[in-house]
């Protein structure tokens, strides 16, 4: 049997993203993404919560996210799931989630111009 490993996100950046290169020269960055649900209380009275997403973008990707993205950007994206776990620098054992984008659609843009960079986002879509 075929398995799905499938993400949708709509939301805005809680933080600026933060770029890394990796030891064989990768560009990566990260961002978090907030999401917002709703619930309703004891007195039927509706409240938000808000979820925090970590999100990691590669390569071209990653070169289009840190120039165009900024803290408070809307942004729609699909990818996948992935956990990791990792000893941190007390050799204790720590656990992650993150999403591995492949798809970013920028709703608001950081320099408010699209242009040119908006064709070569939907080209690294495809």
């Amino acid at each position: 049997m075929k398995s799905i490993n499938r993400v949708i996100l709509m939301g805005h950046l809680a933080a600026d993203p933060t770029s890394y290169t990796t030891t064989t020269g990768k560009n990566i960055v990260t961002f978090p993404v907030a999401t917002n649900r709703y619930s309703k209380d004891k007195k039927d009275s509706k409240y938000e919560l808000v979820d925090f997403h970590r999100v990691v973008a590669w390569n071209g990707l990653a070169e289009i996210s840190m120039k165009h993205l900024a803290k408070g950007s809307a942004v729609y994206l699909e990818g996948r799931l992935k956990n990791d776990s990792y000893k941190d620098k007390d050799g204790n054992n720590r656990y992650r989630t993150e999403i591995v984008s492949d798809t970013l659609n920028i709703i608001s843009w950081k320099n408010n111009t699209q242009g040119k960079e908006e064709a070569q986002l939907q080209e690294l879509n495809a």
